[in-house]
Formats: C-alpha cells, sequence, structure tokens
C-alpha cells in the first residue's frame, strides 16, 4: 500500500500542516483524527490497515490530515472566542488548501469524508458547511455539539460551526445527494447525539443511515469494523 508523507505551510493557519495519504488512485476520502489525534493516529490505531484491500485495489485513496484541537477547541488557555476562531481558519484551510489538492489528484469534485470520535465531527462539519463538494459523509461514535467546549461562549462563529444548531434553518439541494452514514453502538457514549443529530436529519428529509452496532463500547474496535462497511457500500 503506497503512503506518502506531506508537510505544507497553511497561510490561513500561519503554521505548517503535515499528512499522510495512503494510496496510488482512487475515489478521494478525507480521514479526520481523534481529540487531539495527529496526521498519523488513524494509521497507528489500525483504521487504515481496515480498508486496505480497497486501497490496494485503486477503489480509494486516503488523506489523514493533521488537526489543531490543542489550539482550538481544548485550548484551554485561550479565550473561547480565539478557540472557535482558529477552527473556522483550519475549515478555511481544509476548504482553499487541502480540497483543491484532492479534487486535483482524484480527477473529481466531490470527495468523501469521515472520522471516529471528535474526528466524526469535524467530518460532518466540514461535509454540512460545504455540501456541494463532500458525496460521503461517514461519522464513527461522534458527537456533534461543540458548545460545551466553549465555556458559555456563543457567536456566529460558533452557530455555523455546530450541526445540531445550523443544520434544522439550513436549506441546500445538495444535502439530499450525499450519502451520509452516522455509526454508533449500543454501549458508545455517543449513542444519544447520534439519535438527535438522525432526528434533526429526519425532519429535513434528509436521507441517511443511523448505524447502531449491537456490541462494543466508544472505542477503535467498533470503528475498524465500521469503516471497511461503510467504503464497501459507498
Amino acid at each position: 500500500m503506497q503512503e506518502r508523507y506531506s508537510k505544507w505551510y497553511s497561510h490561513h493557519l500561519g503554521r505548517d500542516i503535515e499528512m499522510l495519504t495512503f494510496g496510488h488512485w482512487g475515489y478521494p476520502v478525507l480521514l479526520f483524527p481523534t481529540s487531539f489525534g495527529r496526521y498519523y493516529q488513524n494509521k497507528d490505531m489500525g483504521l487504515i490497515d481496515s480498508v486496505r484491500w480497497f486501497v490496494e485495489q485503486g477503489k480509494i485513496k486516503i488523506y489523514c490530515i493533521d488537526s489543531i484541537d490543542t489550539d482550538s477547541f481544548y485550548a484551554k488557555h485561550l479565550h473561547p472566542s480565539v478557540r472557535i476562531r482558529n477552527h473556522f481558519w483550519y475549515d478555511k484551510m481544509l476548504h482553499e488548501e487541502l480540497l483543491p489538492w484532492m479534487q486535483r489528484e482524484g480527477g473529481v469534485h466531490k470527495i468523501a469524508v469521515g472520522g471516529c470520535s471528535f474526528g466524526g465531527y469535524h467530518a460532518m462539519n466540514f461535509a454540512f458547511r460545504h455540501p456541494d463538494v463532500v458525496s460521503h459523509l461517514w461519522t464513527m461514535g461522534a458527537a456533534f455539539d461543540i458548545r460545551s467546549f466553549l465555556d458559555g461562549y456563543y457567536d456566529d462563529t460558533v452557530y455555523f460551526n455546530n450541526p445540531v444548531d445550523f443544520m434544522p434553518n439550513a436549506h441546500h439541494d445538495q444535502f439530499h445527494q450525499m450519502k451520509i452514514v452516522l455509526g454508533t453502538s449500543e454501549h458508545d457514549f455517543c449513542k444519544p447525539a447520534n439519535i438527535r443529530m438522525s432526528q434533526i436529519l429526519n425532519r429535513k428529509g434528509i436521507h441517511h443511515w443511523l448505524d447502531i452496532r449491537p456490541w462494543g463500547l466508544h472505542d477503535w474496535p467498533v470503528w475498524k469494523e465500521m469503516f471497511p462497511h461503510y467504503v464497501s457500500v459507498m
């Protein structure tokens, strides 16, 4: 399985960003790490190996991007307004720097996005903010309300990066074209968050699959079972 390390200076973030890419060709998949996770986490935890066949066959090409969680949602040393502003610039980096790269390499306009735990929030937020460029959304063991990270602070930037807030009022034809999977498990503490998001999507008539696995906790063994299943039916 071909693996490539990339590093570039992001003008939006004012810092270097690192990434691992897996595969020689295939439909582009942007994969986020969990809380505090780095670009190599999904490889180290075996999530990439769980879809090795799809990568080696040229079905998908996976881009494992770095996070800036320690400078945004988990940056307790910063004022909440700075935390959410840093995340805003992270989204700008994804959309204006990384996305064109993926589109060019894949020869497609739309990409797939996914992630486990807090990576699932990142995937959903990107997908629902930019539905015109996302074809597939896979969240695994995720929650989608960021207000608990911001100590009561709230502004428009929080609203437009909090899917449980902005989605009830959002309207875009491409929401109905996107293939959406909300993956959780019976004993996952994020299960209620997935049920809540499913209810929001149902009220808007947005087709999706709420996949509640009958076993397992909020942990990698469940996610490594989910991910190849979701890729296999993309």
